[in-house]
């Protein structure tokens, strides 16, 4: 029940009508009794800084941020977590007492998928397709794991050499980037492969990142950020050749998981979450 009590959380974005987010938060604040309300606010660009000293004047307790804010709205936080300013985006806010705290838990949800499915990040060889926000997040927390070496695949090799300066300043791992081109040979000693493009997401759900023609016979574990589709066609690709999958509604659960801690210190696991997507 809603009342003068209720702490209100809510999402930034534009658009959000699609958004999982609400569902996932407020079967949690349900479950565990919290007296909070997760609602969705569509902000266009010119809007965001109005609405970050919204969350001051109105002191809504937390939010999420999503596309396309995700990097602009650090100059109107008060404080930003180590992580969150070495990716150079947030995704989380707290506001204590109207300060308020930005934080990144991409990264850290998609690593935790990796290691709640039995695979160890530390020494092994990644590539990522992509060089996007949700590339550049993966990749600092795969380096913060001690992952022996990161190759950024991208269009524009631009962007792809702007994650490589970052991790070769705060890391000692090996980097290297290239374009989108992959080859099968390419392949033969990548451990986990990864795709941070949009390529595969409803509606477009024909596009693929990588050859579909490729035939690999290593045992590297392929992953996919995009959830709609659950199984896109670049994990189909995978599952073809024989390939352990890991598909994006684990990242998004497991994100969420890490922002609801950050608000509640309670962390919930992933088995409660299961049921409801």
């Amino acid at each position: 029940m809603i009342n003068g009590k209720t702490k209100l959380i809510c999402l930034l974005g534009h658009p959000v009508e699609h958004s999982f987010s609400p569902s996932i938060h407020n079967y949690l604040f349900e479950k565990y009794n919290l007296n909070y309300k997760y609602m969705c606010f569509d902000v266009n660009s010119e809007e965001l800084e109005d609405a970050v000293n919204g969350i001051r004047a109105l002191k809504i307790y937390a939010a999420n941020v999503t596309v396309p804010h995700k990097v602009n709205i650090l100059k109107y936080l008060d404080e930003i977590s180590f992580s969150a300013r070495l990716i150079g985006a947030v995704n989380t806010i707290k506001n204590e007492n109207g300060k308020l705290i930005g934080y990144n838990t991409d990264g850290i949800g998609f690593v935790s998928s990796i290691l709640e499915k039995g695979y160890e990040i530390k020494n092994k060889n990644i590539m990522i397709l992509g060089a996007g926000g949700g590339a550049r997040s993966i990749a600092v927390e795969l380096a913060n794991f001690r992952a022996n070496s990161i190759e950024i695949r991208n269009r524009s090799l631009d962007r792809a050499n702007n994650i490589c300066k970052l991790l070769q300043c705060n890391f000692d791992i090996e980097v290297n980037v290239g374009d989108l081109n992959v080859t099968q040979k390419d392949l033969e000693s990548i451990d986990i492969l990864i795709n941070t493009t949009s390529l595969g997401m409803t509606p477009n759900i024909n596009s693929i990142a990588i050859d579909e023609n490729i035939k690999v016979n290593n045992d590297m574990l392929v992953c996919d950020i995009v959830y709609n589709p659950r199984e896109t066609k670049f994990l189909k690709w995978a599952k073809d050749n024989n390939l352990e999958t890991l598909g994006g509604i684990n990242m998004l659960i497991n994100q969420a998981i890490e922002a609801f801690y950050i608000w509640t210190d309670i962390k919930p696991t992933r088995e409660e979450l299961n049921s409801i997507l």
